[in-house]
């Protein structure tokens, strides 16, 4: 997928002004994600997402953080300078477009990593 698609898919989903607003929230989601999840995996991931979001999985910790999704979306929050529920928003648009342009098998091994109720942010609540 391409910047311009990723990006326009997640603003009609946020339902965000501007693409700047679109790839700001993208690129914090994106980063607070890379701290929760193995360094393979953000990887993996920053394969299959265009440049300049990808870079962003690449400055990921040696050891994930045990962040349930709760402490997930409150660093988001705190990224984006927004209230707890709108992160909530802000990183469903964002992970669920990330579960578009990845291959469902990779989305399922990703999921695996994660505690179940981040499956709802990623647009897949029946793996919840």
């Amino acid at each position: 997928m391409k910047l311009v698609e990723f990006l326009a898919q997640v603003r009609d989903r946020g339902e965000y002004r501007s693409e700047e607003e679109a790839e700001h929230i993208s690129t914090s989601v994106l980063r607070v994600l890379a701290t929760r999840i193995p360094p393979e995996e953000a990887d993996g991931l920053a394969a299959r997402l265009p440049a300049p979001l990808d870079d962003v999985l690449h400055t990921h910790p040696e050891r994930p953080e045990a962040l349930g999704r709760e402490e997930f979306l409150r660093r988001v929050a705190a990224q984006t300078g927004a209230r707890p529920r709108t992160a909530e928003w802000d990183a469903g648009a964002v992970l669920s477009t990330v579960a578009d342009a990845v291959p469902s098998g990779e989305v399922n091994e990703l999921l695996s990593q994660l505690p179940t109720d981040y499956a709802e942010l990623f647009g897949r609540p029946g793996l919840a």
